[in-house]
């Protein structure tokens, strides 16, 4: 399985990073540490979460870290994978979340850090992502904040996820000025379902759209890292259930009922599955892709793990 590379960095990837928001959900104890090993023995070694998962499942918070610390704990392989995680984002603790109640600040950046490095049980986190963006702030002022954090070797590189292409520009030019590296990814909605999507219901989400497909071609040492590489799961619902299963969907649009048949056609030319299919829409993009898939089990996890020994070609979706 050939690794990513990112330019400028000591950082060499598997081509998919294992989604851990289930973890302490779906998955706990004995059964995460089985998955995080199988990804591990499949040669998979980026692990992705965030301060965050699953904060709106009270009573615990940080309850994703704590499953992914206990398995580096336990396993003594902190030291070879990319732990990645993330800060910034807006408090899931409350009744009615505001996911518009800013804590991009360089307080709340710093608080969620140290609550991670203690959760995780690691001195340092290999990539450390923004989670959200602060438009109030300059772009330069966020990007001294994660230099900070360089500076005390508490993180190895730095990203940014849901921030909009002209923020990721401003945040390149001052890096540019100053001599930073800058951000090593790019964490925003992709996937095959896309381009016939209604907008999200979360608006703080952002969609990798034409101009940031764009902004990728152009610079390649910033990663794209998709989520949600599944289509939150529409088109298997929708091609195992029907309409029925999905009329609450926001990937439930004329245009993806007409994307699910040709998924189908490729399946089947491929001798593949619908997930594979999926993922496979990521290896034939113009620029470098970094899908994140969040599995259910091991044998979903060797499932996507596969799609990469299959030869899918750029012609298979320009649907």
């Amino acid at each position: 399985m050939d690794k990513i590379r990112i330019p400028e960095t000591e950082l060499e990837l598997s081509p998919l990073g294992l989604g851990c928001v289930n973890a302490g959900i779906k998955w706990d104890g004995a059964d995460a540490d089985r998955l995080f090993d199988a990804f591990y023995d499949m040669g998979g070694n980026l692990y992705d979460t965030a301060r965050v998962y699953s904060d709106w499942i009270p009573p615990e918070t940080g309850r994703s870290e704590r499953v992914l610390g206990d398995w580096l704990s336990r396993s003594g392989k902190r030291n070879h994978v990319v732990l990645i995680t993330k800060g910034g984002h807006p408090d899931m603790t409350v009744p009615q979340p505001d996911m518009h109640a800013n804590r991009t600040t360089p307080e709340d950046m710093r608080k969620d850090l140290e609550l991670s490095l203690q959760t995780l049980r690691t001195d340092y986190i290999d990539l450390y992502f923004f989670h959200r963006d602060n438009e109030a702030l300059p772009a330069g002022e966020l990007i001294e904040v994660m230099e900070e954090f360089v500076k005390e070797g508490k993180i190895r590189y730095y990203g940014c996820s849901n921030w909009s292409t002209a923020r990721m520009r401003e945040a390149d030019e001052y890096c540019r000025l100053h001599g930073y590296r800058g951000f090593a990814a790019n964490q925003a909605l992709y996937n095959a379902g896309l381009a016939h999507m209604k907008a999200p219901s979360d608006d703080t989400l952002t969609v990798m759209d034409k101009t940031m497909c764009s902004y990728h071609l152009e610079n390649p040492a910033n990663l794209a890292m998709p989520y949600m590489a599944a289509c939150s799961g529409f088109f298997h619902k929708y091609l195992s259930g029907g309409a029925d299963a999905v009329q609450n969907s926001e990937y439930y649009t004329k245009g993806n009922i007409r994307i699910a048949e040709k998924l189908q056609i490729l399946a089947g030319r491929y001798n593949a599955t619908l997930t594979q299919v999926l993922l496979g829409f990521f290896t034939c993009q113009g620029f470098t892709c970094l899908p994140l898939y969040g599995p259910r089990s091991a044998k979903d996890l060797q499932e996507a793990m596969n799609t990469f020994e299959i030869p899918f070609e750029k012609d298979d979706y320009q649907f």
